[in-house]
């Protein structure tokens, strides 16, 4: 029997909730089904139909170098020859704590675990251990994976306490989480001051990269820092998504601000599921078994996931390597908003390092509530549309793109020509 992308969601539909492993591959925001990809190369997706895909996903931000990276293979065949998990330490964990610390100052100690979720949750865990608090503060659109603390959306107002965003999170824990919008000054000032005593950590990602791809205000980031500094507030950079991307040292570098504690992944796996987490030396030194706060993981500091992520990270320190990616992820969204207004579309874009994001919106976008407010429809044909010439853009309205070293400058020129045709049919209904 022939297998085409239909057969095989029909089977995952009887197996897998939705058909799929992680709700946005459902293509649910989008419409129609997902394609099921057979195999990559460089800024490439095959679906197992044959059909060639040029790749603004990238595996959801690991695949900085490009899928497939010859050295990055070579690093996880060389590894996986001695064995795929140890549960013993592994010099190859090491290794990877050391390049880590390096390229990222705030970085005095960390922690291996096996993706972002196990970050996020175990950095808000030594944030109310080490405090003594409970509480923490959440932005609105601000992602960091689906730990119950972190799946709340904000009520009323800006001051209100959050409410469950998903069954199965109870309100008493939902009590704990205070939301706030991103970027807003007055709001962040007026939280602390009515609740900041008894805030533990304050964890926000520097750039959203789950609401598409918003970018803080000037001095926002430092407002935060001043502030958590002044209530003895855990500061938390979710760099998940920005580490590594938008500069070598992350976010924190690019906009020059140093939290307590730092979430990563994906780059620092290559590919391979992991996660990390670390900061100051007084802080993670209270992780067991060095301190009373518990936190472990059977394969964390797995030694297949080490050797891809040291390769990846071997290869972006490159010199010239994050300015190069800054000017092709300038190059496409120059040419996609060039591409807009020639068709008179209402349509803007976001972007820093390798990170974008598109709207068909006329404002611009720096505010949860603004990117809510972009027009979901058009992007939906839009995406359609690009998909139908072979292009792959992220299958939401609100999650980022990512441009990758394996995109060459005609795989640019092709995203935009195709953008183009989509766009003059937009503009003719």
């Amino acid at each position: 029997m022939t297998i085409t992308n239909r057969s095989l969601f029909d089977r995952a539909s009887q197996l897998l909730p939705g058909g799929v492993n992680s709700p946005v591959r459902a293509f649910r925001s989008v419409g129609g089904e997902p394609f099921f990809t057979a195999r990559a190369q460089g800024a490439y997706l095959w679906d197992v139909e044959g059909q060639r895909y040029i790749d603004y996903v990238g595996s959801w931000g690991p695949m900085i170098a490009g899928h497939a990276h010859p050295e990055v293979v070579e690093a996880v065949a060389r590894t996986a020859r001695d064995g795929l998990s140890f549960g013993t330490p592994c010099a190859l964990e090491v290794e990877m704590a050391e390049v880590l610390t390096r390229l990222v100052p705030s970085l005095e100690m960390v922690r291996m675990v096996n993706s972002g979720t196990e970050a996020t949750m175990a950095a808000i865990r030594v944030a109310r251990g080490a405090t003594g608090r409970q509480r923490i503060v959440k932005f609105e659109g601000c992602y960091h994976g689906h730990g119950d603390a972190f799946l709340v959306k904000a009520g009323s107002g800006a001051l209100t306490f959050g409410l469950p965003d998903s069954p199965g999170v109870p309100k008493a824990l939902a009590d704990l989480t205070l939301t706030l919008p991103f970027n807003d000054f007055n709001a962040a000032t007026a939280l602390f001051e009515r609740h900041g005593d008894d805030i533990a950590g304050l964890i926000l990602e520097p750039v959203i990269g789950n609401a598409n791809c918003i970018l803080p205000r000037d001095g926002f980031l430092q407002h935060l820092r001043q502030l958590c500094s002044q209530y003895g507030t855990v500061l938390i950079f979710d760099e998940v998504m920005t580490g590594f991307r938008v500069a070598l040292g992350g976010a924190q570098e690019h906009f020059g601000v140093t939290p307590d504690l730092s979430t990563f992944g994906k780059i620092i796996g290559g590919g391979m599921p992991v996660g990390a987490y670390g900061g100051k030396r007084e802080l993670m030194s209270q992780v067991a078994p060095a301190g009373p706060i518990y936190q472990a993981g059977t394969l964390s500091g797995n030694p297949v996931a080490m050797a891809a992520g040291l390769a990846t990270l071997a290869l972006i320190q490159t010199p010239g390597f994050h300015d190069r990616l800054e000017a092709k992820t300038s190059q496409l969204v120059d040419g996609l908003e060039a591409a807009a207004a020639d068709a008179g579309l209402r349509f803007t874009t976001t972007h820093v390092g390798g990170m974008f994001g598109l709207y068909f919106s006329g404002e611009h976008i720096d505010s949860y509530a603004k990117s809510v407010a972009s027009d979901t429809q058009m992007f939906r044909r839009f995406f359609n549309g690009m998909l139908e010439r072979g292009i792959f853009l992220a299958p939401s309205a609100f999650e980022a793109g990512f441009m990758s070293a394996a995109h060459s400058e005609q795989d640019i020129a092709d995203t935009v020509a195709a953008a183009s045709e989509v766009m003059a049919e937009l503009a003719g209904g």
